[in-house]
């Protein structure tokens, strides 16, 4: 697949990209790529120079939790590392916005998933903008300093964080699930609907969904501002589920791919002793 369709890669208009596109056969498809993300994984562990941090953003409904159940299921249980955030705790409150973040990052060799990101401090702080109090930052004194400028701000220590991250061997790639308006209704009524999904419905989804508008203009702000070659952006449509986790898949394969991880050789000591190591076992 061409990857480069959903790719971030000038400035871009939310409008301009499909929100519905359906590929034929995409879970036997997933089937088959999600097998040789865990291989590479397994490499990529062996080797330990590199990880893999996977941010995903979308609206409520977009599905983000099946999206990581569906694609990583094969990839071994020590390989993969998710972390959904939620509303800071009081501890988180006393550092800076990035810390929680940053002590959540994959170590080399694994995968890391954000079920929710950083982003969320230049999306839903900007949408509710009172929420930045609660960080007690000296400079903020009103809603007046929450203007454009501080969020660009942020913006650019972003981009410097995941900078300093590729320069240390992790991988970033970021994902915008791109779902529509229509198909939120949709999936917020089958919640409603259906008696085993109704734990899934919160009443604040209908509150932000009446914010929609806003956090299509801050998205299309944040996704022009902070899609970096060494840590891109890519808009995938969200419609259909089944084709946005191959969509995902297919792109995540074919980044591991370039790197042509390698498993350490033995010391040339123990490699000397080889067929005496297996004589040993052998005549046990």
């Amino acid at each position: 697949m061409n990857q480069d369709k959903y790719k971030v890669k000038n400035t871009i208009q939310l409008d301009d990209f499909n929100t519905k596109e359906i590929i034929e056969n995409a879970k036997r498809k997933l089937k088959k790529i999600r097998k040789k993300i865990s291989k590479l994984q397994d490499t990529m562990y062996a080797e330990s120079k590199y990880g893999m941090l996977i941010c995903l953003q979308g609206m409520d409904t977009s599905g983000k939790d099946s999206l990581i159940r569906e694609v990583f299921k094969d990839v071994n249980a020590r390989g993969v590392v998710v972390h959904s955030f939620k509303v800071p705790t009081e501890k988180e409150l006393k550092h800076d916005f990035l810390w929680r973040h940053y002590i959540a990052l994959p170590p080399k060799g694994k995968i890391g998933v954000f079920n929710r990101t950083h982003y969320e401090n230049v999306l839903v702080t900007r949408v509710h903008p009172e929420y930045v109090f609660s960080e007690n930052i000296p400079t903020v004194r009103s809603l007046d300093d929450l203007n454009d400028e501080f969020y660009h701000n942020r913006m650019d220590r972003i981009n410097a964080f995941e900078n300093h991250l590729v320069e240390n061997g992790t991988i970033v790639l970021k994902f915008f699930l791109n779902l529509s308006k229509e198909e939120q209704k949709n999936r917020l009524l089958r919640r409603l609907n259906l008696p085993e999904k109704n734990w899934k419905f919160s009443s604040g989804d209908l509150k932000e969904r009446k914010l929609w508008d806003k956090y299509m203009f801050c998205y299309e702000d944040l996704l022009n501002r902070t899609s970096k070659e060494e840590a891109p952006w890519f808009v995938i449509p969200a419609d259909d589920k089944p084709t946005a986790r191959l969509l995902l898949a297919d792109i995540v394969l074919q980044e591991l791919e370039k790197y042509n991880f390698k498993e350490p050789s033995l010391s040339q000591k123990d490699l000397d002793q080889l067929d005496e190591f297996i004589a040993q076992l052998n005549n046990e």
